[in-house]
């Protein structure tokens, strides 16, 4: 037998063992490796802190979304030895493999940022990137009777970078549904130049912040928190001071992977771009989150990137070149409150544009464009993710590769 390796058995590696375990020749062994027993459903965390998910909306049992043919095997990581085809696991196993797939994603690190743990973490410091801080800033919000709520993001890449901006829209739709918008102050706190993440949707989508009443102090590069006195203070020596604050700290790729000898400064691992083979090792591929590519971490482009790799491990065990497709597709909605949402799709080299999606000039569903349909479609996901994304199913109408049927893109130099 020979052996495949999935290391994550989050959405990239779960969606991955489905992939390969319809496709893998009979005489290869799959094993996925993860240290958990229960599956998020990620993108949920943003709608706990309002109370339109509960914990049990979200969550679902591993092994339920693992194919037959795949041995789960629930330990932790010690690390990769990369020069001898091993992994080494905390209870002392050692698996050896044929083909590698890194898909261990990435994690919050508040621990980087001076001062931002500590008595103050989840009482007046808060972050939704994990379920344990969702349902505890649920719990402030609920009671909280206003002041100065500051949203921050310490510094990119962050795991689906439009979330923080969503959860600062729905806030904004929150306090005003509990009737105390008048006694919130919103502030938007970036180390970016902008709100947005791309120059067209800042210039299409910037009036939406203005129009909610929403602070933006852009070009803030966090160096130090203050609980006790509600500071954040930035490398230049500017303060923001806050009653409440809902911070999306450091991210970063799994401890095991600085171990390993195989990432970056914040464990990412450096990554062919187009085939998504590490440029460690060619039997060690990397997908989702845990990649230092310039694209999206989000969902939607595991899910593209998922079927690109799955042809190109059938391609590597029998020794043929490797498609050099992946374009860094990614389509996002972004949820503006109110019952509404945007929709933007976009790649490596083209950015959000308007025009129609799936179905180049039919839609439904249209593009830098707010509308209840875009909200539909993002509450819809959730079923899409359990039933169809995670277990390696196709999307119908939706190419891994952006289509460019039915977009705008002279708008591209907005």
């Amino acid at each position: 037998m020979k052996d495949l390796v999935i290391l994550g058995a989050g959405t990239a590696g779960t969606m991955m063992s489905n992939h390969l375990a319809k496709r893998l020749p009979d005489d290869w062994r799959i094993r996925i490796v993860d240290q958990r027993k229960i599956h998020h459903y990620q993108p949920g965390y943003l709608f706990i802190p309002f109370g339109t998910y509960k914990e049990e909306d979200i969550i679902k049992p591993i092994q339920q979304f693992i194919p037959e043919r795949a041995e789960y095997i629930q330990q932790s990581i010690l690390k990769v030895d990369a020069d001898h085809n091993r992994v080494y696991l905390e209870d002392s196993r050692v698996l050896d493999y044929d083909v590698l797939i890194i898909a261990t994603g990435t994690d919050i690190a508040p621990e980087e940022i001076d001062g931002m743990l500590g008595d103050h973490w989840h009482k007046s410091v808060f972050d939704f990137y994990t379920l344990d801080g969702a349902v505890k800033l649920h719990e402030k919000l609920k009671n909280w009777e206003g002041g100065h709520l500051a949203v921050h993001i310490t510094e990119m890449p962050i795991k689906c970078p439009v979330a923080p901006l969503e959860f600062t829209f729905l806030a904004d739709a929150y306090f005003e549904q509990r009737g105390i918008r008048d006694k919130v102050k919103i502030s938007f706190v970036t180390p970016m130049d902008g709100a947005f993440t791309k120059p067209v949707a800042s210039a299409h989508l910037g009036h939406l912040l203005e129009e909610k009443g929403i602070e933006v102090i852009p070009n803030f590069n966090i160096m130090s928190l203050d609980g006790e006195r509600k500071v954040i203070t930035d490398y230049e020596g500017r303060e923001v001071s806050y009653d409440l604050l809902v911070t999306i700290p450091t991210n970063k790729g799994a401890d095991y992977v600085e171990r390993s000898g195989l990432g970056d400064e914040l464990n990412f691992i450096p990554t062919h771009k187009g085939t998504l083979q590490s440029k460690a090792k060619e039997n060690i591929f990397v997908i989702g989150d845990a990649t230092n590519l310039p694209a999206s971490k989000a969902g939607s482009v595991a899910h593209f990137e998922g079927e690109i790799l799955l042809e190109n491990v059938l391609r590597f065990i029998k020794g043929k070149e490797l498609l050099d497709e992946f374009d860094g597709h990614a389509n996002c909605f972004v949820e503006t409150g109110h019952g509404k949402a945007l929709l933007i799709d976009f790649n490596y080299t083209h950015q959000p544009v308007s025009g129609t999606f799936p179905i180049p000039g039919v839609g439904p569903l249209n593009l830098l464009k707010e509308s209840r349909m875009n909200h539909m479609g993002k509450m819809a996901f959730k079923w899409i993710y359990w039933n169809m994304l995670i277990t390696g199913k196709h999307i119908p109408f939706v190419s891994s590769k952006m289509n460019e049927a039915g977009k705008n893109f002279e708008e591209a130099n907005v």
